[in-house]
């Protein structure tokens, strides 16, 4: 049953009710929220710009839509109340327009540096660090790779933001890096052939005879 503590919030069985559309749990960064809440409303524009990305064979187009996707991310994490994660998410929106025009190790330093310094401030739990490994390893990809394994490194790190918005109870997010992973393998399956069939194509290689 509720209980009212003289002066302060309300509790149900442990849990901080706060004045607010949602129920927040601070103990695990997650909140419970209706299925079109506002919330959950700004997770499913975020999955459109996901699916969006990954649907991209040009990298600069990827990254692009990568980049819109992670400012609607952080809004939509700011509203579940995860900090953590919609604070990586900001920091991979600023690398992802930024490595539209710089590929710098510097650079990718320093925003690596930025994501450590965000978790070390937000994260209350091991979980909370999910979206900030996932960050960094995307960030060490998107600097120094392109291709096949370029998206081989985003998809290691999409499976941890998988992990972090299936614990902060995101049905946008959950939906979204779950589509991502099957989009981007895809993606790469399709990167793969083509390039096979334009090596085969090129003149002078020689076609392995039937057995």
């Amino acid at each position: 049953m509720f209980e009212r503590l003289p002066g302060g919030p309300k509790r149900w069985n442990d849990r901080l009710v706060i004045g607010h559309p949602f129920e927040t749990d601070p103990g695990r960064n997650t909140a419970i929220m209706g299925l079109f809440s506002p919330a959950q409303t700004v997770g499913y524009i975020a999955l459109a710009l996901g699916i969006t990305a990954f649907l991209q064979k040009s990298d600069d187009r990827l990254k692009f839509f990568n980049a819109t996707q992670g400012l609607v991310y952080a809004l939509h994490f700011i509203l579940l109340g995860n900090l953590p994660a919609s604070a990586s998410s900001l920091i991979s929106s600023l690398r992802s327009f930024l490595a539209l025009r710089y590929r710098s190790w510097l650079l990718g330093a320093v925003i690596v540096i930025a994501n450590v310094g965000m978790g070390a401030a937000f994260a209350r739990n091991p979980a909370g660090w999910l979206p900030v490994i996932g960050s960094c390893i995307a960030t060490i990809a998107i600097f120094t790779m392109r291709g096949v394994p370029f998206r081989s490194v985003l998809l290691v790190s999409t499976l941890l933001w998988l992990a972090n918005n299936i614990i902060s109870r995101s049905i946008g997010g959950t939906l979204l890096e779950l589509a991502n992973a099957i989009i981007n393998i895809s993606t790469m399956i399709r990167m793969t052939r083509s390039s096979a069939r334009a090596v085969s194509q090129r003149p002078g290689v020689a076609k392995s005879a039937p057995l």
